[in-house]
């Protein structure tokens, strides 16, 4: 099952008990620039999409388009697969989340440095890391914890070495 946000989930529970699956009106709790993000992100992500919106009918209008007429959101297939529910058609794939892509960090960067630093055999401390990058002690834990852990799944460790203090490594390329 594909992994949604809980703002997402909310607004394909709900198209799924609408007529027609319409997506909109959205949470209360959802306006401005938010809305659209989030509407935006599962438009990409192929879970909501836009059709002309009847208006004579009274459906609600996403955004016009300009010429007098409007555009309403509609959960999709996929949309309604990824909270769980089987729809009639064949063709229905759902997403599912694929290992993460793989982010390379380009080289002569600070995080490049980064990384040579700690891939070598005795590693280095926060204060040797500061020295080469010019960061801030602060800035060198985030980017352990947040680039290099999270967004490239490298795995950094860390001993205390008696003269040296704390010493973080990552496991040889």
């Amino acid at each position: 099952m594909t992994k949604l946000t809980d703002t997402q989930a909310i607004i394909l529970s709900a198209a799924s008990q609408r007529d027609g699956h319409i997506a909109l009106p959205l949470p209360d709790s959802l306006r401005g620039g938010a809305a659209a993000k989030v509407i935006g992100a599962m438009l990409a992500k192929g879970f909501l999409e836009e059709v002309d919106a009847n208006m004579r009918n009274g459906e609600p209008v996403w955004r016009e388009t300009g010429d007098g007429h409007g555009v309403t959101l509609v959960a999709t297939d996929t949309g309604l697969a990824a909270i769980g529910i089987e729809t009639g058609s064949a063709e229905v794939k759902p997403t599912t989340d694929a290992a993460p892509k793989t982010r390379t960090p380009r080289e002569g960067t600070k995080q490049a440095t980064l990384i040579a630093m700690l891939r070598a055999p005795d590693g280095a401390t926060i204060a040797e890391i500061m020295t080469a990058t010019g960061w801030q002690s602060h800035t060198v834990r985030g980017a352990m914890s947040g680039a290099l852990k999270k967004k490239l799944g490298l795995e950094v460790t860390s001993e205390k070495v008696e003269d040296r203090g704390r010493v973080y490594k990552l496991p040889a390329a």
